[in-house]
């Protein structure tokens, strides 16, 4: 069973529905001991770094969550800012993040290029930078859709799934043993996201 972690903070529902179409058995939970018998995870997430993390953390997710993860290597997919979650912090708060990568959250630096508005939103193409599961065929020229202001720097190359372009390249993708994050929104990303979501139902 695939738990879609509910923390008041993603697009659940949507997320749900897409799972569903797949052929998954999912639900969405704000209760640990559900979250604690998960097969598979989904860390959704919209809106401020520390906000999420003061979500998580009031309603008594971390130490779940850090076993989960880190000790029993359960696969989990970080979406948005779920993804920025995993890492060790960000420009945007002064929270820790829940270091699961080694990175780090930052703002887009676009202040000498006014052209390239913040948040970067809208689709855009994601450029794989080596085989992985989660990527399996998606085709010559996959795109997805994106809302963010703040996006990841991996520290360890070896990390980086796949990247995106907008003033720059930027990280959209990354993986790290059982810890998957993408940057953009594949439940409001059609075909493209719909086929990611089946690889990560598929993922073994």
């Amino acid at each position: 069973m695939i738990v879609i972690i509910d923390y008041s903070l993603g697009n659940t529902g949507s997320i749900l529905n897409m799972l569903k179409r797949v052929g998954a058995e999912a639900v969405i939970s704000s209760d640990p001991e559900v979250i604690s018998r998960a097969d598979k995870l989904v860390l959704p997430g919209v809106g401020a770094f520390d906000q999420g993390m003061a979500h998580l953390s009031d309603l008594g997710f971390i130490s779940v969550l850090n076993e989960k993860v880190i000790n029993l290597r359960t696969p989990v997919l970080g979406i948005c800012l779920g993804m920025q979650l995993m890492t060790r912090n960000s420009e945007e708060g002064l929270s820790p993040g829940l270091g699961w990568i080694n990175g780090r959250t930052v703002r887009f630096r676009h202040e000498l290029n006014t052209s390239f508005k913040v948040p970067h939103m809208g689709w855009n193409k994601v450029v794989p930078q080596k085989e992985s599961a989660l990527l399996n065929g998606l085709g010559d020229d996959p795109r997805f859709y994106f809302v963010h202001s703040y996006h990841v720097f991996c520290e360890e190359q070896v990390d980086i799934l796949a990247v995106t372009s907008y003033g720059y390249e930027f990280v959209s993708a990354f993986r790290h043993g059982n810890v998957f994050g993408v940057q953009f929104h594949p439940e409001k990303s059609h075909k493209y996201g719909m086929k990611l979501l089946e690889n990560f139902v598929e993922y073994s």
